[in-house]
């Protein structure tokens, strides 16, 4: 085979910049054999039966400054969307308008907002509002607070983001997750029924501190932090966090009067047998009667989509007969639980309560962190999916921003921590919402609730808010999502499986934890143990494959072919020797049983390896030794960019020389083999 070996005269050559010659590939189907004798027969053509084969320069990346190198690294971290794209080439008042417009999303849409859009949104926001009034009540006994503040928190929150959010159908207020994780790690340290102002104090303060989590991960735009949370893990800690609040529901739903403030599955259980002589079948009957209703208009709105109305408005329509029926038989206490008195009036201030000082600070701190994380996480996951469907983009990290401010001003308003709903906002995308001003309408209607309505829900049963929190979280348990992180990745249904089991059994903070140490232990798992394969030559054809993955591929005699799919790091790198080494062995016994002649070159394809680090230099350095021992060449095939670098700076590329690295593995191939004949 005529070989073109015009390659570069020294070291400093591969510093090309110009642009590549383009190869010349022959149209043969022999262009790559795969067996000896083939290339013996053609290289016994001569020239005119096989053009020669060009071989082209592994090219530095073009020179660059470290504070050149250092800008573009954080520019692709911290702003890979190019948020101030729109600012470029204006000037003046223009640009001030649109940096205006990207700190506050409204007025991107509210200048062109019109009645044709109104009565949308009034629909919508009266619909959700019908949804958002008994949940919040619901939800904030789920945190062990007040019922009112459920309602306070459904009002100012929703005010703030329809402002600074950026997505339009978002329905904010409290959730039931961070609901039940506040109550559950405030109750560690104290007790809502004996001390319920400081616990109010705390959770007020849990709530600041996740508002400026929040809104600091935004503006410094570290949103990339939640990725953490791995869709699988929230998989199961959602699911077994639902099991857990349905089961804590069985105070309300069987009219328990004393019960654990333990959350886990067996405390809660032993709590239900050791005191079920104080179950009510009064509660009993309306529980289930009022739980079978608004699971039958779920199921309804689920099988027909343009029914959504049914389930969202079946709590308000569920606290309106309960509460009807309760005030005509005016039962005991003892047979039916109500709410009682709610105060009337808006939020008031609560500046003054937030707890900044004191043995508990640190308990409040880390409420915040986590209850910040997890409706953060719900808030932008729900926010995206809805975006998705109606093909506009939500911005992360201005979300991040607009959620967390909402929380802090919620803190100084009597609001717990408050977020996007997903079944609030799939309502409020069903009814037709338009834009944020669904949020406002959701929010006047609260107002008129708290200023007038608050006496209509004194004879309101506790029972009814426990059916409307099991109804609300059951959604949360997706088990199709479960079976098909089984059929699809073992690995991550094990990573749910084991974040479902934690909130289960032990506790719903470490279940979380769990949940965030599996995600981070698959990432060190993808690292430190990187995949590796043997590549073969797809016969007629220049490709090369994994040979396990395609059959037709067949093995180059002579050589081993290996490719690697990760960056080079510390962490891998004695991984990799040891791999790498283990190949060989397992090539060579191969070649022994099979009586085939001996390896003499390897080759190392590093198109997917997309970074290395100086412990990966020493690596190809030390194995480019190791085989030189063994009388084996290593060949690099294709480094990215910065890779090339670093090996040129290192001098690494000098102990491969001119014959060590290629553009492709056909061209590696054809003069090594051209090489080996060359010899006498």
């Amino acid at each position: 085979m005529g070989v073109n070996t015009n390659r570069v005269e020294d070291l400093s050559a591969f510093a090309c910049h110009e642009t590549p010659v383009k190869i010349t590939v022959p149209t043969q189907t022999t262009a790559t054999t795969t067996t000896a004798a083939a290339v013996e027969e053609e290289e016994g053509e001569g020239e005119e039966a096989m053009p020669p084969l060009e071989l082209h320069r592994v090219c530095l990346p073009p020179k660059r400054s470290t504070f050149q190198k250092l800008k573009q690294r954080i520019s692709d971290i911290f702003f890979p969307d190019d948020p101030f794209y729109n600012l470029k080439d204006q000037t003046g008042l223009k640009k001030f308008l649109l940096g205006l417009q990207f700190f506050f999303p409204v007025l991107q849409w509210g200048p062109s907002y019109g009645l044709h859009l109104l009565k949308s949104d009034v629909i919508s926001g009266l619909t959700i509002a019908s949804l958002a009034i008994p949940q919040g009540i619901s939800y904030a006994k789920l945190a062990n607070l007040p019922p009112i503040i459920g309602l306070y928190s459904s009002f100012v929150p929703p005010l703030i983001y329809s402002v600074l959010g950026s997505s339009r159908h978002l329905a904010v207020g409290p959730v039931s997750i961070a609901s039940l994780v506040m109550g559950t790690m405030l109750a560690e340290a104290v007790s809502s029924a004996d001390e319920p102002i400081l616990h109010l104090k705390l959770a007020l303060t849990a709530t600041l501190f996740a508002g400026v989590l929040q809104a600091s991960l935004g503006l410094l735009r570290l949103g990339f932090v939640i990725d953490f949370l791995s869709k699988a893990t929230l998989i199961g800690f959602m699911a077994g966090a639902a099991i857990i609040v349905s089961l804590q529901q069985l105070k309300g739903l069987l009219g328990i009067v004393h019960f654990t403030n333990q959350m886990e599955i067996v405390p809660v259980l032993s709590s239900v047998l050791k005191h079920r002589e104080e179950c009510s079948w009064q509660t009993i009957m309306m529980g289930f009667s009022f739980l079978f209703f608004l699971l039958t208009t779920r199921r309804i709105s689920a099988r027909n989509p343009k029914l959504f109305w049914i389930s969202a408005a079946a709590p308000l329509t569920s606290v309106v007969l309960s509460t009807i029926i309760v005030f005509a038989i005016k039962p005991t206490a003892r047979q039916i639980q109500i709410i009682g008195d709610l105060p009337k009036g808006l939020n008031p201030p609560s500046l003054s309560m937030l707890y900044l000082s004191g043995p508990h600070l640190a308990i409040a701190i880390k409420t915040g962190i986590v209850t910040g994380i997890l409706s953060l996480t719900e808030g932008i996951a729900v926010g995206r999916t809805f975006a998705a469907l109606n093909n506009y983009q939500v911005d992360g990290n201005k979300e991040m921003m607009a959620i967390g401010l909402m929380n802090i001003a919620g803190s100084c308003s009597s609001c717990y921590v408050t977020t996007g709903s997903f079944s609030r906002s799939a309502v409020n995308y069903n009814a037709g919402a338009k834009t944020a001003v669904s949020n406002i309408t959701m929010a006047a209607a609260v107002i008129v609730t708290l200023l007038f309505l608050m006496p209509l829900f004194y004879y309101t049963p506790n029972v009814i808010l426990a059916t409307i929190i099991i109804t609300a979280v059951i959604g949360l348990i997706d088990y199709k999502a479960a079976f098909k992180l089984w059929k699809v990745d073992k690995l991550d249904f094990v990573a749910c499986l084991c974040s479902f089991v934690g909130v289960l059994f032990i506790s719903v903070p470490m279940g979380l934890a769990i949940s965030v140490g599996i995600s981070v232990f698959k990432i060190l798992l993808h690292i430190a143990r990187p995949n590796t394969m043997v590549l073969g030559n797809i016969p007629g054809t220049q490709i090369y494959q994994n040979i396990s993955r395609y059959r037709e591929a067949l093995r180059v005699p002579s050589f081993l072919i290996l490719a690697i799919e990760s960056p080079i790091y510390f962490a891998n790198t004695t991984y990799l020797q040891e791999r790498i080494l283990r190949w060989v062995r397992e090539e060579e016994d191969r070649i022994k049983a099979n009586n085939e002649g001996h390896i003499e070159c390897v080759i190392l394809d590093m198109t997917a390896v997309t970074a290395i680090d100086t412990s990966g230099l020493d690596l190809l350095f030390e194995l480019r030794a190791m085989l030189e021992k063994r009388s084996l060449q290593l060949v690099l095939v294709n480094p990215a960019g910065n890779v090339m670098e670093k090996l040129h700076r290192s001098k690494v590329l000098e102990s491969f020389g001119l014959q060590g690295v290629y553009l492709t593995v056909r061209e590696a191939v054809s003069e090594a083999s051209s090489s080996r004949k060359a010899q006498p």
